[in-house]
């Protein structure tokens, strides 16, 4: 048992490239304060690097083609026939306000097809090249696996435009059978819904062919693979074809809880299931809000690290001194014997982007939909506000602007990375410094908004192309001035904590003596809790006499 628990976590958090481990929170637009739909994302993987992807609209020739490389890697899978229109994207969303993201779940191994040419990755982009809604992206979506064979393992996709949002999970029908299995759920206007790298569509009302779409060989197929032996109203997406496990409840299920229990007062009775007992009630896959719900509520859901809650980060020794909410790969450890886990949260450090789409049904399209983008973690990261009808991405989110290997002082990514472990050695004291400046960066953003969309309005009754130009300029500069102010944030942070000390501080900014000269800087030391620990571990040698 304690071998299966150790390998599923393994594959679950050490599987190299693959994007084995992000977060997407739903809303829907009478759940939402201001009757927008939204969703969120967090690209989460060692190897991402965070940038913006753009394509702009297109028309091509009879005959085109289309390369498809594996998204994770990079790797050439094949061709597929090109449309004759596409559509501009930006990031994950595009001029018509459809958006998609999705989780990793993996599944069953032996379901994956190798031999397709459709990946998750190419999945997503490539839809949002093509159609103009959630319901049309799912059409898109399984003709083009039917057609071309599916490449990945299980996903969770979020797939929503202006007016409704869906939670789509799929799963491949293993070497050399072309097509997947599928099935997809309108999740209530008045709800919230989230997944994180495990599949949630347990039973599915297959009689409401309105809120449930579904592949026709969804159950037929788990009989034939044994995964299923039940009545057709029995089966479950999820038990058949991602049974739960203790690391799909702990590291998985428990995100999406977190999330849950900030909106309802009903979700601690599953706190045993998340902690890892399958035989215990599941969480649904959606719930109704105490409370609706902001575009600020979603990116503070996006930095939760389970605060609040018995699997807080911050409360054990592993936090260190400074309540570091984070814990370094690999996620499992052995000690005399015995295997352990450290929690897995929304927020967490290997985040390449994260987003929170928002898409707005009282204005057009070239209006309404604003993609919130940040580079890095969401704890750490700033929300800018890029329109979806932009005609370009700000320079510091710009393709090619660094990489992985290659540090760059205009790169929003590397940017938010160089403050982000700074504040890793001295977490508790350098979160307020960088809260304070998020949260007047982001509060002033929100409260612009309303401003430039009566300008665009204004200027898109007189030409749509204007208007699109005015809020390119609005999003670019933004991000721009957004980098910039987090660049003079670092640069601050190291002045003021350098060498474990904290600089001395009045209205005017770091103090001087009379003289000019730097007066002694403060020497917090570390707190008791942290002193004891010292103590058990090497008081005797450290006793003064």
């Amino acid at each position: 048992m304690k071998k299966f628990l150790i390998c599923t976590i393994a594959a679950m958090f050490c599987s190299g490239a693959k994007m084995s481990a992000c977060t997407g929170l739903l809303v829907g637009k009478k759940a939402s304060t201001d009757g927008s739909v939204m969703i969120s994302y967090a690209a989460d993987s060692h190897n991402l690097y965070g940038e913006m992807y753009f394509w702009p609209a297109a028309k091509w020739p009879v005959g085109a083609r289309l390369d498809i490389s594996e998204w994770d890697t990079g790797r050439p899978l094949g061709q597929i026939a090109q449309v004759a229109e596409t559509y501009s994207v930006v990031g994950n969303m595009n001029q018509y306000q459809l958006a998609i993201t999705e989780s990793t779940f993996g599944g069953r191994p032996e379901l994956v097809d190798t031999t397709g040419i459709m990946d998750y990755g190419s999945l997503i982009y490539v839809t949002l090249q093509r159609a103009k809604t959630a319901r049309e992206a799912i059409k898109v979506m399984t003709s083009l696996v039917a057609e071309y064979g599916y490449y990945s393992g299980g996903e969770s996709f979020s797939i929503a435009d202006k007016n409704e949002a869906w939670i789509m999970e799929m799963v491949g029908k293993g070497v050399g059978n072309k097509g997947a299995i599928w099935v997809a759920i309108r999740i209530p206007d008045d709800c919230i819904a989230a997944h994180a790298n495990q599949s949630r569509i347990q039973q599915i009302p297959f009689a409401d062919r309105e809120n449930c779409l579904y592949s026709p060989d969804v159950v037929t197929f788990a009989r034939e693979k044994g995964y299923f032996t039940g009545a057709d109203k029995d089966f479950s997406f999820a038990k058949a074809y991602c049974p739960y496990d203790f690391g799909g409840l702990r590291a998985c299920e428990a995100r999406v809880w977190s999330f849950f229990r900030k909106f309802s007062g009903d979700m601690d009775k599953y706190e045993d299931f998340i902690k890892g007992d399958p035989t215990k009630e599941p969480m649904p896959l959606y719930i109704k809000p105490n409370r609706k719900l902001s575009v600020q509520d979603v990116q503070a859901c996006m930095r939760d690290h389970f605060e609040g809650t018995s699997l807080s980060m911050t409360e054990d020794v592993g936090a260190g001194p400074y309540k570091v909410p984070y814990r370094w790969r690999p996620m499992h450890f052995t000690v005399d014997g015995q295997e352990y886990i450290n929690e897995r949260a929304i927020a967490t450090q290997q985040t390449g982007f994260v987003i929170v789409p928002q898409m707005r049904s009282w204005l057009p399209d070239e209006i309404g939909g604003i993609l919130w983008f940040g580079a890095d973690d969401a704890d750490m990261t700033v929300f800018t506000p890029v329109y979806s009808a932009s005609l370009s991405v700000p320079e510091c989110y710009r393709v090619g602007n660094g990489d992985m290997y290659r540090f760059s002082w205009t790169s929003a990514f590397w940017i938010h990375n160089w403050v982000a472990n700074m504040a890793y050695s001295k977490y508790s004291f350098m979160i307020k410094d960088i809260r304070k400046i998020q949260t007047e960066l982001e509060n002033g953003y929100r409260e612009t908004i309303p401003a430039i969309d009566a300008a665009a309005k204004s200027l898109y009754d007189k030409d749509p192309l204007e208007a699109r130009r005015f809020l390119t300029w609005f999003g670019v500069s933004t991000a721009q001035e957004a980098t910039e102010r987090w660049k003079t944030l670092g640069e601050y942070l190291l002045v003021k904590y350098i060498d474990g000390n904290v600089k001395k501080e009045d209205a005017n900014g770091f103090v001087r003596n009379p003289y000019g000269m730097p007066v002694s800087p403060d020497f917090p030391g570390y707190d008791e809790e942290y002193y004891r620990g010292i103590v058990r571990s090497a008081g005797e040698r450290l006793r003064a006499k």
